[in-house]
């Protein structure tokens, strides 16, 4: 379970925030500061308190000391908590992850895309499990159980009642909602693309632009991201990659 401390100036942005993290099940304590001296205040005397302290949400703008600065500060600590910065504004990104973010998260914070921060924020600080090899999903294919690995899905897609599974080498259909498949597999690593497509992030090796439209390689296949998801979709894989944990190509034109 983490213990976070969120920073905000904004005070309505500020109990959003706190808010949506005390709903994450993973989240054990939220502890709140409205600007960055009474951050790095509260953050020393937890410290002498003894008290641990995993990640911190940060907005960069702030009056007095920045999110940026207050970051450079943090990780002069001797077991500095890891960071997610929260803004409004893309320019800084670079910059946030030159001190190591685990995550950068643009306003308004949808609750699905915080959700895969506090995921990433576990993960780094070694409190979460990375997805199980064998974790499986039985299929039924002419009288015979089959059971499809995880990890090896690329994709899945609604198909009524259905789901379709595709992997590099076949496709299965299971009895099951894309919703449900979704909560399941947040864990995972698969994002909502489409209201009829979920992705496996750990397989999407490009990202480029055509016709206006976002689109993905996903293997060898070509999966278009709707407008409702393109943004989610871009700063979820784009962050991946920047820390790292992504193979991720983008395009800036059309495929030849």
């Amino acid at each position: 379970m983490l213990r976070v401390l969120a920073i905000d100036d904004e005070v309505p942005a500020l109990d959003e925030l706190a808010y949506l993290l005390r709903e994450d099940a993973r989240v054990e304590h939220v502890a709140t500061a409205s600007d960055g001296a009474t951050a790095l205040r509260d953050m020393v005397e937890m410290i002498g308190r003894g008290e641990r302290l995993d990640g911190i949400f940060l907005d960069i703008r702030m009056p007095g000391l920045s999110g940026l600065e207050l970051g450079r500060l943090i990780g002069g600590f001797p077991d500095p908590p890891r960071l997610v910065f929260v803004t409004a504004h893309e320019e800084w990104a670079v910059k946030a992850f030159e001190l190591e973010a685990v995550d950068y998260l643009l306003k308004p914070v949808r609750s699905a895309r915080l959700a895969e921060a506090v995921r990433r924020l576990s993960i780094a600080v070694g409190r979460a499990a990375e997805p199980d090899a064998e974790e499986v999903i039985p299929v039924e294919l002419g009288g015979h159980t089959r059971f499809v690995a995880l990890p090896e899905v690329l994709f899945a897609e609604a198909q009524g009642d259905y789901v379709r599974l595709h992997t590099a080498t076949d496709n299965y259909l299971v009895r099951a909602s894309l919703a449900t498949l979704e909560r399941q597999w947040a864990d995972f690593g698969f994002i909502r693309v489409h209201r009829s497509t979920l992705v496996s992030t750990r397989h999407v090796k490009e990202l480029y632009l055509e016709a206006g439209r976002i689109v993905l390689k996903v293997g060898e296949h070509t999966v278009p991201v709707s407008r409702r998801h393109s943004r989610q979709v871009r700063e979820q894989l784009i962050g991946q990659a920047s820390l790292g944990g992504s193979p991720l190509r983008r395009r800036t034109g059309p495929r030849p």
